[in-house]
């Protein structure tokens, strides 16, 4: 089978062609799909493409139209696939089901870490030789409550990591009756209501789009701690700002950004024009922002490889 990967990392390349053993012709490009990209697909039976890349419906004529009739993504999530579109053209849709959740898991549990003890700020104090303890008082997470939203992989994954710091855990599912220890289940609104720090494990559709909003926000705890590395569209990123502004939330981490497409994975450093409410967001000292990294380990990236290559034996079979 030929596949062709678009937005490619060096160091995913390397471990694709491990994986693969030499089995499938595979094309890389670093290249996002686009309906400009789509003619690098010519010759193929599948495209490989990951979160950034645009497979909405025109992106995906073009496609059937060069004959693909398999589209893999190297995500849990496969909100960025026009799933309707591609059935009516029977291409097959793949995704990958879990890989190494430890890994959103722990990152999730750095960025409440870092500000909960203003980490990047002493950090930067410390390079100018400040060494002043001022405005760097934290808090402990002993005792404290953490709500997860969504308990998949991932939510269960960060369990006992925030249950070996002492917290007590609170969780909501859209799936009822999960018997899990070490957790206590509630509904969404008794975790707003109790959680000191809520943390998003949950998949981008239209029931979550915009779960924390100004009405979600306002039953929270005032200086309630939130962190996302699931999809940047869960919140409101202008009702966030809002409530960070006066208060009401105290801490924000994020990996993912409701604006993001066309942003993250790539370097904007020279732009002359940037993003208003991100620039905002990140000129706050109370909150925290990665670039839709938390996956970015070598156990993920190696399950990854793993994951897609097995895809690609299956349609062959």
């Amino acid at each position: 089978m030929k596949a062709i990967f678009y937005s490619t990392k060096s160091v995913e390349k390397s471990l694709m062609l491990h994986a693969n053993n030499q089995r499938h012709d595979l094309v890389f490009t670093t290249r996002t799909l686009s309906t400009e990209t789509t003619s690098f697909a010519e010759g193929a039976d599948a495209v490989v493409v990951f979160t950034n890349d645009n497979v909405t419906a025109p992106v995906i004529h073009k496609l059937a139209a060069l004959g693909i009739r398999y589209i893999a993504t190297r995500s849990v999530g496969i909100d960025h696939i026009d799933r309707v579109t591609a059935e009516k053209y029977e291409i097959k849709i793949a995704n990958i089901p879990a890989y190494s959740p430890q890994a959103i898991a722990e990152h999730a549990a750095a960025l409440a870490l870092a500000l909960s003890r203003h980490l990047v700020q002493a950090s930067q104090q410390c390079q100018h030789f400040n060494f002043s303890l001022n405005n760097l008082i934290g808090f402990n997470f002993y005792g404290k409550t953490v709500g997860l939203i969504g308990l998949g992989h991932i939510g269960k994954a960060a369990i006992p990591i925030f249950k070996g710091l002492g917290c007590k855990i609170i969780g909501y599912d859209i799936l009822p009756g999960q018997n899990l220890p070490d957790i206590e289940m509630v509904d969404l609104d008794a975790l707003y209501k109790n959680a000191d720090v809520i943390s998003l494990h949950i998949p981008l559709n239209e029931q979550t789009e915009h779960i924390i909003d100004r009405t979600s926000i306002e039953k929270m705890k005032t200086g309630v701690m939130i962190i996302n590395t699931a999809r940047g569209s869960l919140i409101k990123t202008t009702d966030v700002l809002d409530a960070l502004r006066t208060g009401k939330i105290g801490y924000l981490g994020l990996d993912v950004y409701e604006n993001e497409h066309g942003l993250f994975f790539e370097d904007h450093e020279a732009d002359q024009v940037r993003d208003p409410l991100l620039s905002e967001l990140m000129r706050m000292p109370n909150v925290l922002i990665t670039p839709h990294q938390a996956f970015l380990t070598t156990e993920a990236l190696e399950e990854i490889a793993h994951q897609t290559i097995n895809t690609l034996n299956s349609w062959e079979n």
